[in-house]
């Protein structure tokens, strides 16, 4: 342990060690100072746009990256994978993008519709960051200009339609004629950003009519309802007609066919029998006779044929209790 022969050389040695210890300190307080300054992290969802002295050098990807400390190289990150939404005449609570929700909903909604009426519109854009250099540098709050246009477009489309296409049947046309429109506006202004979809929410009439279009519109989808009913009988019935049509045709035909066969095999019986009268006509008409009587007489029961003259039957078949009224001919 080292002696000291005053104070004042004690003093002199502690001030000397207790610099040496400042330098330390502050040299590795400059060091970790460097090291923190000198590398960033990029997000999973993001890209970093680096900039040396206010100019644009590079953009990285995700992950570790190394940067020049003391503000000579600055980092800005940008969310290029993040499905991004500005919302129209209204706007979602808790929402996670500073510029998603309205900032006037009312006037944005107020809308004029080709047939000079009035109607209120509430919409949404979905978008993606597409090019971060174009995004932070082309344009100043390319968000807002996003907004501007967005409104400017919805308003000609809307401008182009009757009311009842609006409110009712044509969403869909709506929201593909709005979709080519703004993605051309975002292009030319160079706002680096892609349109991904439009969705239209509420659509509805001011409030003093809306009770009238309500009524309209419901007697529209009951007309539709009806119609719907009577294009249903009309599938089912007049099938089912035209089959009983068909079968009674069908019918026809079988039956008219069967007696048309029927009478060419008569005839051709006939006429083959002609042929053999002409042969032998004596012969031809006692076999005739013959196979006549042979089918007729079984068929005609219980039968006694006598002469007129013969008188001595009569008491013998009345002891037989034959009618002859009914059996005698």
């Amino acid at each position: 342990m080292p002696t000291y022969r005053n104070a004042q050389q004690f003093s002199e040695e502690v001030l000397t060690h207790l610099k040496k210890w400042l330098l330390a300190a502050f040299w590795a307080a400059v060091v970790l100072l460097l090291v923190w300054m000198s590398y960033f992290t990029v997000p999973a969802d993001s890209v970093a746009v680096v900039q040396r002295f206010g100019q644009y050098i590079g953009t990285d990807e995700p992950g570790l990256h190394l940067k020049i400390p003391f503000g000579i190289d600055k980092v800005t990150l940008v969310a290029v994978r993040r499905q991004l939404k500005l919302e129209f005449g209204f706007s979602s609570p808790q929402a996670s993008n500073p510029y998603q929700g309205s900032r006037e909903p009312q006037p944005e909604q107020d809308m004029v519709t080709g047939d000079l009426n009035s109607a209120q519109v509430e919409w949404v854009v979905q978008y993606r960051i597409d090019d971060p250099k174009q995004y932070l540098f082309a344009t100043r709050d390319p968000e807002d200009t996003l907004r501007s246009a967005s409104e400017a477009v919805m308003r000609e489309v809307v401008g182009d339609r009757t009311i009842d296409e609006v409110i009712t049947f044509g969403r869909q046309e709506i929201e593909t004629a709005f979709l080519p429109l703004i993605q051309e506006v975002v292009k030319r202004y160079q706002l680096g950003l892609r349109i991904d979809l439009i969705q239209l929410k509420n659509i509805n009439p001011p409030g003093p009519v809306q009770g009238s279009f309500n009524d309209v519109n419901n007697a529209q989808q009951e007309k539709q309802r009806s119609m719907n009913l009577a294009t249903g009988e009309y599938n089912r019935v007049i099938p089912k007609a035209r089959g009983e049509a068909n079968r009674s045709i069908s019918e026809a035909e079988g039956y008219a066919s069967k007696r048309i066969n029927e009478a060419n095999g008569d005839a051709l019986y006939f006429t083959d029998m002609l042929a053999q009268y002409s042969k032998a006509p004596e012969v031809t008409r006692k076999r005739l006779y013959l196979e006549t009587m042979s089918d007729v007489l079984p068929r005609m029961g219980h039968k006694v044929i006598t002469d007129k003259d013969s008188t001595w039957l009569m008491p013998f078949l009345l002891q037989g209790q034959v009618n002859p009224a009914s059996n005698a001919k």
